[in-house]
Formats: structure tokens, C-alpha cells, sequence
């Protein structure tokens, strides 16, 4: 398969979570991925991250985020390995890191150091608040920015406590935007010869993250509240109700959709009622809406009410992730991934890309330094075929 990112090169000097899931979404789609690790310190820290483990310096959590990649031991702050870098930059379009945001410059892996070895590098920098400001040595994890960020603070139900995502979604978030920036800032290099630097900050993809709720608030004054059943703000219904064995999400955003909603479930009668009649109706009668909901939707198992409104209305069941990942919809995103320390091959979740219909392939995340030894023989190849052309 021919894969879109074919030919690019980008070096990583990445921990853990938010770096390594935008740059394995890379490596997925194409892209030489080469992690920069530091023998003397074992590396990702994500290599220990537990409770599952494979082998030495090896985790199931780790193989998560760095699949498709290869793995070089170099560390920066030697002289010979600082060289082998260097001339490694030579053949690179980019080098990403997600180091705290005063370490780049320090390390020099940014646009003002790499630019002096090729002009046209990109520098991509994810940290937890950015390369300038008086936070710029702060370190900052995904949970405390969904914090500060006012995420949590719109989560959960009515009178709870601030709740945060279930998974690291700012991390998450954050990743695909340095990726992006990335990709788009080697196109640019690559049509004016010249490289530059690209931030994104954990800090300001969260704050991205508030979408329409933050215009309306700076424009209007109109800040989110939680809702019950986590309702949407301004469409009802558009919300979870009960059925007799457990929840439905009902998304009716549409007038259609509503009218459809209510003659599959046998209930065209709500479509007269005056308190239903548009959409500022259902939402200016929420409550009295939800209990009539609940009061029909409770006398038949979810199962039961998908098979009456799956396709027709908008509507998903409230799954245990057991159920999640064991439904027909979600086999073709389950993928076995040989691993020399797992017998029967690791079960992963694939990257949600398809090119011309086919999934785009992977392989296992590298061990410590595992292709430090090819990379070097690639780099002794390419001096002397240089050598030759001269």
C-alpha cells in the first residue's frame, strides 16, 4: 500500500501520552518516525508505565502510543551522541518533542538551533503551556488542564462535583494538533526552502476545546451549565433516558429526525402537543419532556428500542466498554499485533485512517533502542553515496 506520508522523515524526542499519539498517528499514516530515547534513563517513561508489562522496558501502555516507530538511543547531552544527531537532522523534515516548555531550547531542538543543520527543519513543540509566558517551566499534565480550562467544571451532573473525561482527551487533542501543525508546516517548508518553529500548548487546546460554549460566553455572557442526563444546551431532546435495563442517547437535532423519533416509537401524538411543537417548545419543556420520555422508553430494553430506531432516529446505546469493543460496529478496528513477548500477539486498537478502503498497516512499537544499530548503517550508506556523487 501506498501510504500518504511515504518519504517523510520526522525525529521525536517524546514522553509518555500527547507527543507520542500525534506522531504514531503519523508513523500510521506513512511517515519514518524515529524516537530519540536516552539509554541512561531508560528512555520513554512511558516504557514503565504499568500495570502491564512486556518484557524489559515494555509496556502495554506504551505500545498504545508508539506503534510504527523506531526506536534510536541517543543522548543529547553527549558530545558524539549530540553529533549523531545533528547529522541525523540532515536527513529529516521535522523533529517534534512534547518537553516542558523551557527544555527545547536548552536541549537546542528548536528552529533557532536546527536551522543552523537545515534550513528548511521543522521544529514541532507540544508542552504543557507553551515556550514563552511565566509558565513556560511549568510542568502540566491532561487532568489539571481540563481543570483550570473550565472542562470539568461543565461535566457530570447538576449538583456533583467537577468531573473530568473519562481518557486523556487534551492529550489526545493536543497530539493530533501538533501533528497537524507539523504536516502543515513541512508542506510550507517545502515550497520556500525554509523551516520554522510550531507550538501548540496542552493549555490552549483546551481552552479550544470550548468551542461555541466559549463564544457564546464572551459574546453574550452566557455561561455553560451542566444539564441533567447530559443534555445538550439548546436541542431537546438530545440526551440520555432510561429503558427498562439500562440507558439510551436520543439525538433528535433535527425537526425530521424529532417527527421520525416519535412514529417509530409509536408515539405520533407528541408531534400535536403545542408543548413539543418546535424545537424552543422542547427545550423551554425539557423536564416535563424527559419524564414523558422515560415514562415509555423505561417498558423496553435498550436492545429492544435499537431495533425500533437504529437508522432512523439518532440514537446509541450506553455501553460498558466491554460491550463497546466486543459489538459488530467495532471488530474491524481490532487489529492483533505480533510482539515477540506476547505469544498469541497484542490485541490493539487500530488508527481510525483508511486509504482507498484499506486500514493503513502497523507494526509493534520498538524496544529501547532497537533500531539504533540500522539507523547508524542507514546514515554510513547515505555519507558514502554522497561521497560517491561528488
Amino acid at each position: 500500500m501506498h501510504q500518504p506520508l511515504s518519504g517523510l522523515r520526522i525525529l521525536t524526542l517524546e514522553q509518555y501520552g500527547a507527543g507520542p499519539y500525534g506522531t504514531q498517528l503519523l508513523a500510521s499514516l506513512g511517515a519514518d518516525v524515529i524516537k530519540i530515547e536516552n539509554p541512561s534513563v531508560g528512555g520513554d517513561s512511558a516504557r514503565l508505565a504499568g500495570p502491564y508489562f512486556l518484557g524489559d522496558h515494555d509496556s502495554e501502555f506504551f505500545q498504545t502510543f508508539n506503534r510504527g516507530k523506531r526506536s534510536m538511543s541517543l543522548d543529547l547531552k553527549d558530545r558524539g551522541d549530540r553529533r549523531i544527531f545533528d547529522r541525523l537532522v540532515m536527513s529529516a523534515d521535522a523533529c517534534a518533542n512534547n518537553l516542558r516548555g523551557d527544555q527545547a531550547a536548552e536541549l537546542k531542538v528548536d528552529y533557532a538551533h536546527l536551522s543552523a543543520v537545515k534550513p528548511d527543519i521543522v521544529c514541532a513543540h507540544l508542552s504543557a503551556y507553551g515556550r514563552q509566558g511565566a509558565r513556560m517551566h511549568w510542568p502540566g499534565y491532561d487532568y489539571l488542564m481540563q481543570a483550570e480550562a473550565g472542562l470539568m467544571a461543565m461535566t457530570g451532573e447538576p449538583d456533583t462535583p467537577p468531573t473530568r473525561f473519562g481518557m486523556s482527551m487534551i492529550d489526545y487533542m493536543g497530539g493530533t494538533m501538533m501533528a497537524l501543525g507539523l504536516v502543515s508546516a513541512v508542506l510550507g517548508a517545502k515550497r520556500t526552502g525554509r523551516g520554522c518553529d510550531v507550538d501548540v500548548s496542552l493549555f490552549d487546546a483546551a481552552l479550544h476545546q470550548l468551542s461555541y460554549s466559549a463564544t457564546w460566553f464572551l459574546n453574550e455572557g452566557k455561561c455553560a451549565e451542566r444539564l441533567e442526563r447530559s443534555a445538550h444546551p439548546s436541542v431537546a431532546p438530545s440526551q440520555l433516558f432510561r429503558t427498562a435495563d439500562g440507558w439510551i442517547f436520543v439525538m433528535c437535532q433535527l425537526p425530521k429526525f424529532w417527527g421520525a423519533f416519535c412514529k417509530a416509537v409509536g408515539r405520533p401524538d407528541l408531534l400535536d402537543n403545542p408543548c413539543y411543537a418546535d424545537m424552543a417548545a422542547r427545550r423551554a419543556n425539557r423536564a416535563k419532556l424527559q419524564d414523558e420520555l422515560d415514562a415509555f422508553l423505561s417498558t423496553r430494553t435498550t436492545a429492544e428500542w435499537m431495533t425500533v430506531l437504529g437508522g432512523v432516529a439518532p440514537v446509541a446505546p450506553v455501553n460498558s466498554m466491554a460491550c463497546a469493543l466486543s459489538s459488530p460496529q467495532a471488530r474491524h478496528m481490532i487489529e492483533t499485533v505480533p510482539h515477540p513477548d506476547k505469544p498469541d500477539g497484542l490485541k490493539m486498537i487500530r488508527d481510525p485512517f483508511r486509504i482507498n478502503g484499506a486500514p493503513t498497516p502497523t507494526r509493534r512499537a520498538p524496544k529501547l533502542g532497537e533500531d539504533t544499530r540500522a539507523i547508524l548503517d542507514e546514515m554510513l550508506s547515505d555519507s558514502h553515496g554522497d561521497q560517491a556523487a561528488e
